[in-house]
């Protein structure tokens, strides 16, 4: 099912990329080690003053620790001193859409129905010009870099030149990517352009793994490049389309290739998403259409597409049988409350979700997001849910929301044994943090007030630094120990 690629989108000379060098990078390092749930992230919480962390020339941690107790074997590297700045892993981004990158804050009107007709379904045809899109997945992989976004599940475009160029742009700038072409076989007449026939779904989603799959080491447990199966929406198939893909699934399972889609966004009464499902499939719950029960009165038509390697979007109003049934088929949450907001949504249940054991990480939904930078999307997850009603809000302390935004999203990516955290021997996927080119960060920094005690003055500095964090201050973005490149 292989389609060669155009030659505007051939792929780009490995060679391209620096090589990693052994190195020690100097500066306050922040890190969740091991391997806790979220619950338990500030026990593993590690702040290093004075840290460093060292990478080998295979692209590897080899060492972390206090710079004064750096091993003698390390003492002849070449130290890069960020000393007054911060060293963090690498931000995962589990939910954006690629084709949106220029319509965050699309005015449109409404809810997420209304929204998708009149500014997300006509954004997107555009890139069915080979130029355009050319040009917005450079400016996506740019956005990326300058966030420090260093993997992302990406939710695609339906025009597989599109996707070439998105997969193109991202291997030369040496970042970590799961896509997958937007599959919609049914939909309204805006979206008239991105429809394909059932049949042909399934091809071109079978022609994008054989493309791209694993493509940059053959290894989908150690390559940077994965694709993803990725229906818009229960909405936008059929359940010819979902046995469909369910088949597809079965194949491309063992091939580590991920599922990705939208789960019980918006409840509005009767003309929202949650009910349109229910009503169109005749089920119990939005999930069982994910989980092969898409027959109506949720009878079993085909298999499931949950699982570990699956992820979610949004999940604000699940049922308690939809939460049990993500926790026991490992399949992850991604939240996010930034366009929750912006299309009223309302708010994920943190407390509620979190209970069940399931895997909860962040994405920024651009477009409907309109922040790049995880840690902001992590400002808006602190205030919403300290907002939450009663018994249900809480304060997220700075540890979580550090797990949230980096080892949880690995996690969800089924991805933690190689990066997200900086325990010796994984990825060496990091950012370098210097607050003076963003003066609200060095000020807050430097001027705000601490506790005496130490534990408690931590958890400030780290607060600090992931709320009033901008891009300007994001030096440095590494991916297995190599600087990232920005397209031109």
């Amino acid at each position: 099912m292989s389609t060669p690629a155009p030659a505007s989108a051939a792929s780009p000379d490995p060679s391209a990329v620096p090589t990693p060098t052994a190195q020690v990078y100097r500066g306050h390092v922040f890190h969740i080690e091991g391997s806790p749930v979220v619950a338990d992230a500030r026990e593993h919480l590690v702040s290093l003053p004075d840290g460093a962390l060292v990478t080998g020339a295979d692209g590897r941690i080899a060492w972390v620790g206090p710079f004064a107790a750096l091993p003698a074997a390390f003492r002849d590297h070449p130290v890069t001193d960020n000393r007054g700045g911060f060293i963090l892993p690498g931000f995962v981004d589990t939910h954006l859409h690629y084709p949106q990158t220029y319509s965050t804050d699309a005015y449109g009107g409404g809810q997420l129905l209304e929204w998708l007709d009149n500014c997300v379904f006509p954004a997107e045809t555009r890139l069915r010009d080979p130029e355009f899109a050319a040009r917005i997945a450079r400016d996506f992989t740019r956005r990326r870099v300058a966030a420090g976004t260093t993997s992302a599940l990406v939710f695609g475009s339906a025009f597989p030149h599109a996707q070439d160029a998105l997969f193109a742009e991202s291997q030369a700038a040496g970042l970590r990517l799961v896509s997958g072409r937007g599959v919609q076989t049914v939909g309204s007449g805006p979206a008239g352009a991105l429809l394909t026939g059932e049949a042909e779904a399934l091809d071109l989603i079978g022609a994008e793994i054989d493309r791209w799959h694993a493509v940059d080491t053959g290894d989908p447990a150690t390559a940077l490049l994965q694709v993803a199966v990725v229906p818009r929406f229960s909405l936008s198939v059929t359940p010819t389309t979902l046995a469909g893909l369910g088949e597809l699934y079965d194949d491309a399972r063992e091939r580590g290739v991920y599922f990705h889609s939208h789960l019980n966004e918006n409840n509005r009464p009767g003309t929202g998403e949650i009910d349109a499902v229910k009503a169109v499939y005749g089920v119990d719950t939005y999930l069982d259409t994910y989980d092969g029960l898409f027959l109506p009165g949720s009878k079993r038509g085909g298999s499931s597409l949950l699982g570990r390697r699956s992820i979610l979007a949004h999940a604000v109003h699940c049922e308690d049988a939809e939460l049990a049934r993500l926790a026991e088929t490992g399949t992850s949450v991604a939240h996010c409350p930034t366009s929750q907001q912006f299309l009223g949504s309302g708010t994920m249940p943190w407390l509620r979700t979190t209970s069940f054991g399931v895997n909860v990480a962040i994405g920024s939904d651009i477009g409907a997001g309109d922040e790049w930078l995880i840690s902001r999307v992590l400002n808006d997850c602190f205030k919403v849910h300290l907002s939450e009603p009663g018994d249900a809000g809480l304060s997220l302390d700075p540890a979580a929301l550090l797990f949230t935004g980096t080892l949880a999203g690995a996690r969800a990516l089924d991805m933690e044994a190689r990066f997200g955290n900086f325990d010796v021997g994984k990825d060496a996927d990091f950012l370098l943090i210097e607050p003076d080119p963003w003066e609200p960060l060095a000020t807050v920094l430097n001027r705000g007030i601490r506790a005496d005690d130490e534990r408690m003055a931590t958890d400030q500095t780290l607060f600090a630094l992931l709320l009033a964090l901008r891009q300007p201050a994001i030096t440095g973005v590494f991916v297995r120990g190599r600087r990232v490149q920005a397209p031109e």
